[in-house]
């Protein structure tokens, strides 16, 4: 029996002979040659911009809730720290309870209509933040921001499955999640910009802060439903060649069933994604990346200012780290993509982030804890694409990816509830010294579970293997997904 090119996810060779069949008899190795080229960099073009704005978009509007705190939003609501943990956590509950049918629903309603609908609802609750006047009037803005929210993260990640083979998969999601550090950067800039206006109107900068930047999400949602395809089929910039090609990419990659009626919503799926231990292992190392991610999210601005800057000081020096992390999470995801090693990068940022979060615990100096955000931020964030992609690449067929990739963003949401606490109330500023001990022990338990998940799924791709050496494809039992021999398993 064929084995496998490699054991990383990659076609086994009879799988890659069937579609070689396939390919030659539509086009000839010229063509072949032309549509790798072309369709890859179309896609490119036109989906993947407009997911990494969708995302910065997504960030920008949950987060920017800082830097309004910064610029005085904490104070002019008479807000204790008590109740701006209350306020955040206010965000997740719905933002955690839609991720689930949001995800099973994108396909049934498309995600063209379903993710500029969102898009545009939470950009207008977002802008009305600007306009309350009590702490009762910004915890509903908060709560319908999270519950229309909720599903963009993965949605997102399961939208570009529909595209993008399996190994091409983390380089596009690091560069719409890169959005997300970029955020961090631009929400700094912005908040800095925009705060000059206070007093203007009659309203102070924070309101303009979350006004400004709510109006442009809520515009650039209504133009989003006249851009974003539904599917590879019903993409008008591709050709009818461009259009097999890709379809016929992602049946031989096993991102997509051969039978499309295989992807139909299934409760079976479901189930068979909550019994796979990969995905509890994920979930695990997501829950702590969350925590840590947006503990430093929402709390680095007030970080920043905790190390003597104040003001728009406080707004500009809180920009380099995260523009720091933006770079690297572009760099690793190609590097990831090009050797095919989620796992290995998964385990090097957490490794880096533990360095940098040890470096805010051990040191009381204010440019060492400084420059120790570097570093965790970099972490942190460029371990996030891996672990999503990871997720994704390794579960088949689309229900059983669709309930995997939403179990990981309401694992990586809830740990985002515990750093709202754990920043917020529970360890004061400016030391942090309860938050950052518990940042550390993350960072080690996020590098275990994923050297755990790495040794589980190269001992699984052995196994099957051997399974492949007993049996042909045809004696194997339908509707396996990606336990069958011949799904090989992202490492």
């Amino acid at each position: 029996m064929s084995e496998p090119k490699a054991s990383d996810g990659s076609p086994t060779l009879e799988r890659s002979k069937e579609f070689d069949q396939l390919k030659n008899d539509e086009f000839s190795e010229a063509e072949r040659v032309a549509l790798e080229g072309s369709v890859w960099r179309k896609l490119d073009r036109w989906v993947l911009p407009l997911c990494t704005i969708f995302y910065l978009l997504s960030f920008l509007d949950r987060s920017n809730v800082s830097n309004a705190r910064v610029a005085g939003l904490q104070k002019s609501l008479k807000m204790s720290n008590y109740e701006y943990s209350v306020a955040l956590t206010v965000t997740y509950v719905p933002y955690i309870a839609a991720e689930f049918p949001s995800n099973l629903l994108l396909k049934r309603i498309g995600p063209n209509l379903m993710l500029p609908a969102m898009i545009t609802m939470w950009g207008l609750v977002s802008t009305l933040q600007g306009v309350v006047h009590n702490y009762s009037g910004l915890l509903a803005c908060r709560f319908f921001l999270g519950l229309m929210e909720g599903g963009l993260f993965p949605g997102l990640v399961l939208y570009l499955s529909f595209f993008y083979p399996r190994k091409r998969l983390q380089i596009r999601v690091a560069t719409f999640f890169a959005s997300a550090s970029l955020s961090g950067a631009f929400s700094g800039l912005l908040a800095a910009a925009i705060n000059e206006i206070n007093g203007k109107g009659g309203r102070p900068g924070w309101a303009w802060i979350f006004i400004i930047e709510g109006m442009f999400t809520f515009v650039f949602g209504i133009v989003s439903f006249f851009l974003l395809p539904r599917s590879p089929e019903s993409a008008h910039f591709l050709s009818e060649d461009e259009r097999s090609y890709v379809i016929s990419k992602l049946k031989e990659d096993g991102a997509v069933s051969q039978d499309d009626k295989k992807d139909g919503f299934s409760w079976i799926e479901v189930a068979e994604s909550a019994k796979s231990p990969h995905v509890w292992l994920l979930a695990i190392v997501l829950f702590f990346n969350g925590t840590t991610l947006y503990g430093l999210a929402y709390f680095e601005p007030t970080i920043v200012a905790g190390l003597g800057y104040a003001g728009n000081r406080a707004q500009l020096m809180s920009v380099p780290p995260f523009a720091t992390a933006f770079v690297c999470s572009i760099i690793s995801a190609f590097v990831s993509d090009r050797y095919r090693c989620r796992g290995l990068t998964a385990i090097f940022f957490s490794i880096l982030g533990l360095i940098g979060f040890s470096m805010f615990y051990a040191s009381q100096a204010s440019h060492v804890r400084y420059g120790s955000l570097f570093l965790s931020i970099t972490g942190t964030y460029c371990a996030a694409p891996a672990l999503s992609t990871w997720m994704a690449n390794n579960s088949a067929p689309h229900v059983r990816r669709a309930t995997s990739v939403a179990i990981a963003f309401i694992m990586t949401n809830a740990g985002g509830i515990l750093a709202t606490w754990l920043l917020g109330s529970l360890s004061p500023a400016p030391k942090y010294t309860k938050a950052t001990i518990t940042f550390i022990i993350m960072s080690i338990g996020m590098a275990v579970f994923s050297a755990v998940n790495l040794i589980y799924l190269s001992r699984e791709n052995r196994l099957k293997a051997e399974r492949r050496g007993k049996m042909t494809r045809e004696e194997e039992p339908a509707g396996l997904g990606d336990r069958s021999a011949w799904f090989v398993y992202n490492l």
